[in-house]
C-alpha cells in the first residue's frame, strides 16, 4: 500500500486586512490633502496635484500588497514525484519532478542584502520556492525537504 503524499503548503504573511487598508489610506490621506487645501486657499494651487499624486501613489503601492494574500504555493511529497502548485488569483501552474531525481538547492545570494533562493531541480528544469518567505523560513523549508526529497539517487522513507 502507498502511503498519503505529504503536503506542504506556503504563503506570504499578509496581517493587513482589505479594511485595515481602507483606514490607513484615509488616515494617510487627511495630512497631505488637509495641507495642500489650506496652501490652495491661500493660491498655492500647484500642491493639489502633488498631494492627489502621492496619495495615488500610495492607493497603488497598498493595492499590490494586498495582491499578495492571494499567492501561495502546494508542495506535494509522494514515493515517486515532487509536484509544486502556484498560485496566485489569475492563475495557476504546476511543475513535476521525478523524487528519485530531484535536488534541494538553497543558493547563496548574489549581493549582501538580497535573500538566498530556494529551488527544487531536476534534468535542467528548476522551480523556485518561497521567494516571499524571510530567510529564516526558507532556510528550515529547505531543511525539510531535505530531509523528505533526499539527494539524487536517495529516495529516503518519510513515514
Amino acid at each position: 500500500m502507498d502511503p498519503q503524499p505529504l503536503r506542504i503548503e506556503i504563503r506570504p504573511n499578509c496581517s493587513l486586512s482589505v479594511r485595515g487598508a481602507r483606514a490607513f489610506f484615509f488616515g494617510a490621506c487627511i495630512a497631505p490633502f488637509g495641507v495642500g487645501g489650506f496652501l490652495a486657499a491661500k493660491g498655492f494651487w500647484p500642491i493639489l496635484p502633488f498631494a492627489g499624486l502621492e496619495m495615488a501613489l500610495l492607493a497603488w503601492a497598498l493595492k499590490v500588497s494586498l495582491e499578495r494574500r492571494f499567492h501561495s504555493q502546494i508542495i506535494t511529497v509522494s514515493d515517486a514525484e515532487v509536484s509544486i502548485e502556484s498560485r496566485d488569483r489569475a492563475q495557476c501552474a504546476r511543475i513535476v519532478f521525478p523524487r528519485h531525481w530531484a535536488q534541494v538547492k538553497l543558493r547563496r545570494p548574489a549581493a549582501t542584502l538580497h535573500p538566498s533562493r530556494l529551488t527544487i531541480e531536476s534534468h535542467g528544469r528548476q522551480c523556485e520556492l518561497g521567494s516571499f518567505l524571510t530567510e529564516e523560513e526558507r532556510r528550515g523549508l529547505a531543511l525539510r525537504l531535505k530531509r523528505l526529497i533526499g539527494r539524487v539517487d536517495e529516495s529516503p522513507s518519510w513515514q
